[in-house]
């Protein structure tokens, strides 16, 4: 069970990119993620408002650490995510996310001074050509002239903040369990999210919420939100951190498919050698490392 539950979650995740790509012309994007994350506010209040009125006291106490938790996860990386898919496709926004793990990698070895092997250190070196080959489309000379996808700019600011938002998972409060946790990073990014929510909506001069536009954000808020987060604790649970993590790398590979399937991307050769690159590098500085450590668990 937790084999397909983890395959779900990654599945619902990317969906929620070509949703995102889908819905560009129907939702402006700042609007799209407070009433994706503001709907899924609303479906867990009843549960969540018990307990944070029994944690109210630890979550003011770690207010320094939860605040630029719930900005960077919920507040930016989606928003981000979707002002990107304005300007690129699902398919370069997929592939791009896919880089997370090596650009945490960077981040605790050069920030945490954490050891980083030279093995690894050549897995962040490959992925860096991945990315910068999906940036480019292809063509490295358009990295002099600055002539690169705007949009895939974002992809990779709303990458940075999931990354530091990684990273800041280890100052987490242990007194919250993890669906406070999550409620509480839901409430701050709401929050975060509506000024900048309605000054987007100031700006269009005529904004009409049609149907296939609820039905989306409906979608966002139920799966990729509030069942893969439910789905995920439960994969994490029953195969651990390290096994769960490996399921995050199906979410490229259902970002091509759906992308093909449903938007009708074509799938160019530098997405495959970008994906490739990515790939080979995740293998050297993470899969290997981790596969490694659940051999010598069992």
């Amino acid at each position: 069970m937790a084999y397909l539950l983890l395959t779900l979650t990654t599945l619902f995740w990317a969906g929620n990119f070509v949703l995102g790509r889908a819905m560009n012309d129907v939702l402006p994007p700042v609007v799209m993620a407070e009433m994706r994350w503001g709907l899924a506010l609303i479906l867990i209040l009843p549960f969540l408002l018990p307990k944070l009125k029994a944690h109210w006291r630890v979550i003011l106490k770690h207010w320094k650490w939860l605040l630029p938790m719930g900005m960077l996860s919920v507040g930016s990386f989606n928003t981000f995510i979707y002002i990107g898919l304005t300007m690129t496709g699902a398919t370069n926004a997929t592939l791009l996310q896919s880089a997370i793990p090596i650009l945490i990698l960077v981040i605790t070895g050069f920030f945490l001074k954490e050891v980083v092997s030279t093995r690894q250190w050549l897995g962040v070196v490959c992925s860096l050509f991945g990315v910068l080959t999906l940036v480019s489309l292809g063509d490295l000379s358009q990295l002099f002239s600055l002539d690169i996808n705007k949009g895939d700019l974002w992809i990779l600011a709303a990458v940075l903040c999931w990354s530091g938002y990684s990273i800041l998972l280890r100052w987490r409060p242990a007194e919250l369990d993890g669906f406070t946790f999550f409620g509480t990073t839901v409430v701050i990014g709401v929050v975060v999210l509506l000024p900048f929510a309605l000054f987007e909506l100031s700006e269009v001069p005529s904004f009409e919420l049609k149907p296939e536009a609820l039905g989306s954000v409906l979608y966002m808020a139920i799966f990729p939100s509030i069942l893969a987060h439910l789905f995920w604790n439960r994969g994490v649970a029953e195969l651990g951190a390290a096994k769960a993590g490996l399921f995050i790398h199906l979410m490229p590979l259902f970002g091509m498919l759906l992308s093909t399937v449903f938007l009708g991307e074509e799938i160019h050769t530098y997405h495959l050698t970008g994906m490739i690159l990515i790939f080979i590098g995740i293998y050297l500085a993470v899969v290997s490392n981790v596969m490694k450590r659940i051999s010598q668990q069992n």
